[in-house]
Parts: structure tokens; sequence; C-alpha cells
């Protein structure tokens, strides 16, 4: 039984294939099916995509997968000799978790962290320092005004040696400090098309002063006093 069952998922997965209106594909030269396009004109299934060089810019090849449109998963970046360039990663069409870039020669350049919003859900909670004393933490609400975040740690390579020479760390498009704590202020666009999340509630409440506490205790129930100030009218 358990042998049938990788066979059970192939058809069952060709079978949606088929069940899809195929409007344009292209075939590997070992005969993969690539490059659908469905009758909605949505990209859908395995792609390799072939960039030739343009005037200063050399070309490159991609290949990932896409449902309806959209990057998902592991993409791979190579230049037109074979090497690496890029490993990424997508989730809704975003860059989400680690990506890698290299250099022409395949030598790591650096690893970036980013964070893909759910469109149907983009609000988050955190903790961010309190403004009047940044050693106590506040919970904030915070809603995404990007589709992808820079999120988590970023590391800068020295490509002839590997050697680290750079690290920075972000939470939800905000660079943190060594803590891990968001830099209220410094705020980083996420890229040259996104902006960081953007905090939409007030703090909580600060604790009273214990004097403040105990004459509120005191004369609770109490009469309220009316202060006079000087001013007329009501």
């Amino acid at each position: 039984m358990k042998k049938l069952i990788p066979i059970l998922l192939f058809l069952f997965q060709g079978a949606e294939l088929n069940a899809q209106s195929i409007k344009s594909f292209a075939l590997s030269s070992n005969g993969d099916t690539l490059n659908i396009t469905d009758n909605k004109d949505l990209k859908q299934g395995k792609w390799v995509i072939h960039v030739n060089p343009l005037r200063s810019e050399p070309g490159f090849e991609e290949e990932g997968e896409y449902i309806d449109n959209l990057r998902e998963g592991f993409w791979r970046k190579y230049n037109l000799t074979g090497d690496i360039l890029a490993i990424e990663n997508y989730k809704w069409g975003f860059k989400d978790g680690k990506q890698m870039y290299f250099t022409n020669i395949g030598d790591l350049l650096r690893e970036e962290s980013w964070m893909a919003v759910n469109p149907k859900n983009p609000y988050d909670t955190i903790d961010v320092p309190d403004l009047d004393n940044p050693i106590i933490m506040v919970k904030k609400i915070i809603k995404h005004e990007a589709s992808e975040l820079r999120h988590g740690i970023w590391k800068f390579y020295n490509p002839s040696n590997g050697s680290i020479v750079k690290t920075e760390s972000f939470l939800f498009g905000l660079k943190t400090d060594a803590n891990g704590r968001p830099i209220l202020g410094n705020k980083q666009p996420a890229s040259a098309n996104t902006q960081p999340a953007k905090i939409m509630t007030t703090e909580k409440p600060k604790a009273k002063p214990a004097a403040v506490e105990e004459w509120e205790r005191k004369n609770a129930g109490k009469k309220k006093i009316v202060v006079l100030d000087g001013k007329t009218g009501n």
C-alpha cells in the first residue's frame, strides 16, 4: 500500500493539471512540460526563463515554480555559463525567508532574510521599547504597509575568503539593535518600493507612581475637590 501512495499522488496531480485549460507550454530536452500558461493567461508550474545579454547587461536564466502567476518556493538564477547567481524563496509571490546572492564566479556575496506578508492578514503584534523608558517593552499592533519586509539577520561576506564583514538585523522592516529591539525613528525602507510596518496602536497605560496610588487609595469614595485656577466662565 505504501508503494501505491506516490503513484496515486502522481496520477492525482496529473489529472488536476489536465483539468486546466492549457493555453501554451514548452518542452524541455528531456520531455518535461515547462512554462505553462493557462486559459486565463496565468503562469503555472515549473518555468525556465532565459534572458539574453542586452547592451552592457549580462544575460541570465531563472528557474522555479509559479502558482496562479505568483512565484512560490525556491527560485534559482544562473549566469549564461551555468554559475549560480542567486537562490531565492517566495511566498504569495513575494520574498520570504533566506535569500542568497553570489558573484559571477559563484562566491557567496550576501545572505538576506525577508518576510512575505499575507495579503489577507497584514497585521502583527510586536514588542517595542517604551518611548520614556527604553528598558520597558510594550506591545504594539502593527499593519504592514508592504508585501515583503526585511526581517531577520542579514550577512555580508568578503567573497575572496568567505569571511563575514558586516551583519544587520531587522524586525518587520525596522532595523534592530544588538538585543533585537527595534530602533525607533530609524525606519529603513524594505526595498525601493516598500516601506516598514506602520505602528497602529498606542502604548499600554504606564504604571502610576506608588505615591499616587497610595493617595488614590486613601481618598477613594471621598467628594472630589474643586481646584480654583483663576479662570472665569464655565
